[in-house]
């Protein structure tokens, strides 16, 4: 069937699901979702996948309940409708506070990502001659394992409901990964990586990973900065400044801002799977956060996989504070539940979509993820201005290990590599470092935020949400920043000495 003709099917049961009693209904055409990976271990090549799915799912509203269903033939649409019809009215039958979308937002409009070169136009032979030319600039006698891995993704998804909107995306996403690994003196491997990254302008085509100041341009300094790990003494346990670079930031914002300020967490909806929130809903308009120093966005950045155009409501995503100045002001959100939110917190705290409903596939019901969950560069100036600002410090950077709170209270993360800092001066490097903390006593002790000069958008392909379990890809811009007074390695071992 051509776009037009699901087009007019779709509206057809619209009318027949407005007849049967349903309040609002929608549907999601991906006409196409394709994906490709390649991944060379050692220079070889380890794998090479593609991907192609095209199907159509579909959303009921009945009775305050929802009822999803899917179909990769499009050819049984109706049928696809009567599906999620019947799954709405043994919802409905569940005791639960009634679902409503709100005053009718119809939106009309097109998104399509910036790019230049569409990977998927560009043949195996030059994507395999490219990683292959970064892999042989890894090559050393002490590097043990190489990885260098790319990932592509390409979507046309069309959107309808019963309000009236009618969007559409064109959706092109570049992921890439290089990594060396060799074993320190105790026997333990070390790792030293970077991920394709960018200041958040741009394009998301090949021309991005091809561009060697974001990528293939390091190759020589993750593998200095290995040995130098390798070489490394353990971190000392001990309470120190923590300097962050976005490298680690991005994680940091992700797992202690970005998931616990997703409604559905705060509102309990995923405790059974991927936790909670310590965050609940009167507390949102009041709660001190962070330090002053704090200023974070559900932000619409360019060069993002987080940047989507419309969300998978078809409300038109927009860019919003969720922390201001220290204060949590608002949360990441879809119209579904914001009735819920305010009837539970007693006043109006969320007043509109924060265009945060997501899903990961046609055959996959939205429900509330991360978009580009941005910290704003501060004026504390460079990471020189930093570190020459710090008495006693450790820099660290790219995670290794995280272990976070079910409901994202407290955390304690591993880092590839930590440097520190002495009077103002950057001194050895140490391995295995590690730190930890409560989240909101560590946001409160943030006491500088670099300039725009430090901001860098990391991007990520794989945040794990949603039962059954839904991978969805978004970015985080973060500057460096740094933390007071922070426990940095194992907490025990600094009680005994």
């Amino acid at each position: 069937m051509t776009i037009e003709q699901v087009a007019t099917a779709v509206r057809g049961h619209f009318d027949r699901m407005r007849t049967a009693g349903c309040g609002f209904a929608d549907a999601r055409l991906y006409d196409e979702d394709a994906s490709q990976r390649v991944v060379l271990y050692d220079g070889n090549l380890e794998s090479n996948n593609r991907g192609l799915e095209r199907g159509i799912g579909v959303r009921v509203l009945y009775e305050g309940a929802w009822g999803f269903a899917a179909t990769a033939d499009l050819d049984t649409i109706g049928a696809c409708f009567d599906r999620a019809l019947t799954n709405a009215r043994a919802a409905a039958r569940l005791p639960g506070f009634p679902k409503e979308m709100g005053p009718a937002r119809p939106a009309k409009g097109e998104y399509r990502a910036p790019v230049v070169k569409d990977p998927f136009e560009v043949p195996l032979a030059e994507k395999l001659a490219f990683l292959t030319g970064i892999d042989e600039r890894l090559k050393d006698d002490s590097v043990k394992q190489r990885i260098v891995h790319a990932r592509f993704q390409r979507r046309r998804i069309h959107y309808w409901n019963t309000e009236g909107t009618d969007v559409s995306r064109f959706v092109n996403n570049t992921f890439a990964t290089m990594m060396v690994m060799a074993p320190d003196k105790d026997g333990r491997t070390q790792r030293r990586s970077v991920e394709l990254y960018s200041d958040g302008s741009g394009t998301r085509g090949w021309e991005w990973l091809t561009n060697p100041d974001w990528f293939s341009g390091h190759a020589e300094r993750i593998k200095r900065e290995l040995f130098e790990v390798v070489a490394a003494e353990p971190l000392p346990p001990g309470r120190r400044d923590l300097i962050i670079l976005p490298g680690q930031g991005f994680l940091q914002v992700h797992e202690t801002i970005g998931h616990p300020l997703e409604l559905d967490r705060i509102l309990g909806y995923e405790l059974s799977f991927a936790g909670g929130s310590h965050v609940r809903p009167e507390m949102i308009g009041t709660l001190r956060y962070g330090s002053d120093k704090l200023n974070c966005r559900a932000g619409v950045t360019p060069n993002s996989p987080g940047t989507f155009g419309f969300d998978d409501e078809g409300t038109p995503q927009r860019d919003y504070y969720l922390i201001k100045q220290g204060i949590l002001v608002n949360v990441l959100s879809s119209r579904t539940d914001l009735a819920e939110a305010n009837a539970k917190a007693g006043s109006e705290v969320v007043s509109e979509s924060g265009t945060a409903a997501r899903a990961c596939a046609f055959y996959r019901t939205p429900i509330d993820r991360m978009t580009n969950i941005n910290i704003e560069p501060g004026e504390d100036g460079t990471l020189n201005d930093i570190v020459a600002a710090t008495e006693n410090g450790i820099i660290v950077d790219v995670p290794v290990s995280w272990s976070i709170g079910s409901n994202r209270e407290h955390f304690h993360f591993g880092t590839e590599i930590a440097w520190e800092v002495k009077d103002g001066r950057r001194t050895r490097v140490f391995k295995n470092p590690t730190y930890q903390a409560h989240t909101l006593d560590f946001w409160r002790s943030l006491d500088k935020v670099g300039d725009k000069s430090t901001w860098l958008l990391q991007s990520v392909p794989n945040c794990g949400k949603g039962e059954p379990n839904q991978i969805m890809e978004l970015g985080h811009g973060i500057p460096v920043m740094r933390f007071k007074d922070v426990q940095c390695g194992e907490a025990e071992a600094a009680t005994k000495e």
